[in-house]
């Protein structure tokens, strides 16, 4: 892929996994409705505020044991779209084999840059840190995240409530990104390529789990390759795991279901 030599329509082709995915808006319509059913089931600890703006907002799912690891789950939707609430469904897996788990909000672009996104991940967890004892949540915090949750993810792994990570399906170079239609809400700047591109950053040296689906766009693969590349010249731990014939939505399947390769893989990581 020569990205210099590319027209704009195609570089916007290249990262837009909604229109690569012809059955992506059903894909995402039974997530959702799933994900409202999760919630209906388990009403107790939602909506709970840990900052002051409109979504600064935390799911919670306790499990029995308050010792219990918490697998926390940031959305996608390239950092302009979605919801916390939409995405409860994918916590299943782990809730099933006796996890409690945890859903960020955050504010969208273009109403909070990238640097603002990721400062509000992190006083969530500053939240958490402090706060969820109350809500029966004490043990170690898996974070992990799909897409712009799988940057995310990477972003903000060095926090010290996280032991550590999986990041599925992320970005983690957003150089190319300032060159398609997605930049018309995020205005990435100079300064946020160089801070919030986890393939720029040192890395960090808490377990990082990598995932991708073999049949997603090329350069999201090709950053889960990248940075997992990277973190191994380096003899960081964490898997590279590419989920055979996944697309950028499918993949979550196996975050959904209680057997999945990438609920098994969280098992290994608490």
């Amino acid at each position: 892929m020569n990205w210099g030599m590319m027209t704009k329509a195609e570089r916007d082709a290249a990262y837009n996994n909604s229109d690569a995915v012809k059955n992506s808006a059903e894909l995402n319509a039974a997530r959702i409705a799933a994900s409202e059913a999760f919630r209906r089931m388990h009403p107790k600890h939602l909506d709970l505020r840990y900052g002051p703006k409109e979504r600064n907002v935390w799911d919670l799912f306790p499990a029995k044991d308050a010792n219990a690891p918490c697998l926390v789950f940031i959305h996608g939707g390239y950092w302009q779209r979605n919801s916390r609430d939409q995405f409860a469904s994918l916590i299943a897996g782990v809730h099933a084999h006796g996890w409690a788990a945890a859903l960020p909000g955050y504010t969208l672009a273009p109403d909070a840059s990238l640097t603002e996104i990721v400062a509000e991940i992190n006083a969530a967890l500053d939240w958490l840190a402090a706060n969820g004892s109350a809500h029966g949540i004490t043990g170690k915090v898996v974070l992990s995240g799909w897409s712009a949750g799988g940057h995310l993810t990477a972003q903000c792994l060095g926090h010290k409530r996280v032991s550590a990570g999986l990041a599925v399906s992320g970005v983690f170079e957003l150089g190319p990104i300032r060159d398609t239609y997605l930049n018309d809400k995020m205005q990435f700047t100079d300064s946020e390529l160089a801070t919030l591109s986890p393939l720029r950053l040192p890395m960090i040296k808490k377990p990082l789990a990598i995932t991708y689906g073999t049949a997603e766009l090329p350069p999201l693969v090709a950053d889960s390759r990248a940075l997992h590349e990277k973190r191994s010249a380096q003899h960081l731990p964490g898997p590279l795991i590419p989920v055979a014939g996944a697309d950028h939505f499918t993949i979550t399947h196996e975050l959904r279901d209680a057997d999945g390769v990438l609920t098994r893989q969280l098992l290994l990581l608490a």
